[in-house]
């Protein structure tokens, strides 16, 4: 009984984390496609082009979209943490070491692997950090 109640609330703690990051992502996405002039000086301060927004935007959705369904919440998680690896070092490159932007694509990052840890049990299998 104490294990079926402890994989349930792990089910639904990893079901919560990964809500939160898709609700992220989407409005991050969502921001870039329909309204690219808000993000345009923080898109100009790491280099980016403007006309890159509704690509990147596209992507962003993907991903969320990946994660979301469970048949491909791998493939999302993987491609989410390359996408917030590459906005990392967006902000590295300028010399933005420890900015909001890059505290906030690191704990999405940990959300969207200890969401999936939590929720699926493939993904325990492979990395058990408790025995």
């Amino acid at each position: 009984m104490t294990k079926t109640m402890s994989s349930h609330r792990a089910l639904w703690a990893g079901r919560i984390m990964s809500a939160l990051v898709v609700i992220a992502l989407v409005a991050d996405g969502a921001i870039q496609l329909f309204a690219p002039a808000q993000i345009a000086g923080m898109l100009q301060e790491t280099g980016f082009a403007m006309d890159l927004t509704r690509i990147v935007g596209s992507i962003v959705l993907t991903c969320a979209i990946l994660y979301a369904i469970p048949a491909t919440a791998v493939l999302g998680a993987i491609l989410v943490t390359g996408f917030l690896g590459a906005a990392i070092c967006a902000h590295v490159r300028i010399g933005e070491l420890g900015s909001p932007p890059e505290i906030i694509s690191l704990l999405l990052g940990a959300l969207t692997w200890g969401g999936l840890y939590a929720r699926d049990l493939r993904i325990r299998a492979i990395l058990p950090l408790i025995r």
